[in-house]
């Protein structure tokens, strides 16, 4: 921990194997997917002898994660512009292979971020002011009890931006996984969702919005681990308005009982870094099968 509260673990350094589809600078990725076909899995070319494909550059090898404030005693959270700089600090060092690619988890104070796709009906309904952002997707919450990571990636010649962000939603799938939730994709829709059922609608745990620049991701993932929700009653998040939102504590809860165990951000935070860190590698990996859509009149938590 340095005298700024921030934690660096260094993961693993390793050579990635890649997928063969170009990153332009300045890409968004949004919320949602055009289409509603079954998430393909992305190919994946082996490293041939430890050579790296045709056109990567040297950058950096290892995956580096920064606790910001959440590993403080007591933890501390942070204002969502001061973090946007610090994002953007680490962007420049990253894409200038000045450092290596860095995951920054935060919990931030209570705020709407609204990204370029956003539109004024999905904008709060009482007039709360709105962040606007430069990364893909619409409008969602930040707030105490949600985990926030911001991976700030390096995408080799090679990595496809649709493979980036289907790596961090495995990473999610893969970490609710160990607390015995079963969550997957629903096809046309980004993010990590938990299936419908006779009580509701798919209920998203996590939310996903990136921009791509300088070959370099930025924004990421925001995992609900156990929030106060009402804040996503103000809006339609990501403009979906036939979907529910919930967290890792309420799907425990609806499997436990009222007296579920829920883990600490903290905990969450530890056990997911590995999780990254292997993704991140971009080594080829079986990737977990889509959710089946079925719509449902009800709503655990309505959000119009």
């Amino acid at each position: 921990m340095t005298g700024s509260g921030v934690e660096f673990h260094t993961g693993p350094r390793r050579v990635s194997g890649l997928p063969w589809v170009s990153v332009t600078d300045a890409q968004n990725h949004s919320c949602d997917r055009d289409d509603a076909q079954a998430t393909p899995q992305p190919t994946t070319p082996q490293v041939v002898a430890g050579v790296a494909p045709k056109g990567w550059v040297d950058h950096p090898a290892g995956l580096e994660f920064e606790y910001l404030g959440i590993a403080d005693n007591p933890p501390v959270r942070t204002e969502y512009n001061e973090c946007w700089a610090h994002q953007r600090e680490v962007h420049a060092e990253v894409s200038s292979h000045q450092r290596p690619s860095t995951v920054i988890y935060v919990e931030h104070d209570p705020v709407y971020t609204a990204g370029r796709r956003t539109r004024p009906e999905a904008y709060p309904f009482d007039g709360t002011p709105v962040v606007p952002v430069d990364r893909g997707g619409e409008i969602t919450w930040h707030g105490p009890g949600q985990l926030v990571g911001y991976p700030i990636v390096f995408l080799q010649r090679g990595i496809g931006v649709v493979d980036y962000v289907r790596r961090v939603e495995e990473s999610v799938i893969r970490l609710v996984a160990e607390y015995g939730l079963k969550a997957g994709r629903v096809p046309g829709r980004t993010g990590v969702w938990f299936p419908s059922d006779g009580v509701g609608p798919e209920r998203k745990v996590c939310a996903i919005g990136i921009r791509v620049s300088r070959q370099t991701a930025m924004h990421g993932f925001a995992l609900n681990i156990d929030p106060d929700t009402a804040g996503f009653d103000n809006i339609i998040p990501c403009g979906i308005s036939d979907a529910d939102v919930t967290s890792m504590g309420r799907e425990l809860r609806r499997l436990h009982g009222p007296d579920a165990e829920v883990p600490s951000m903290l905990e969450v935070a530890d056990r997911l870094e590995p999780i990254l860190t292997e993704m991140m590698s971009f080594q080829p990996y079986e990737m977990s099968p889509d959710i089946p859509r079925r719509g449902h009149p009800a709503f655990l938590h309505p959000m119009s």
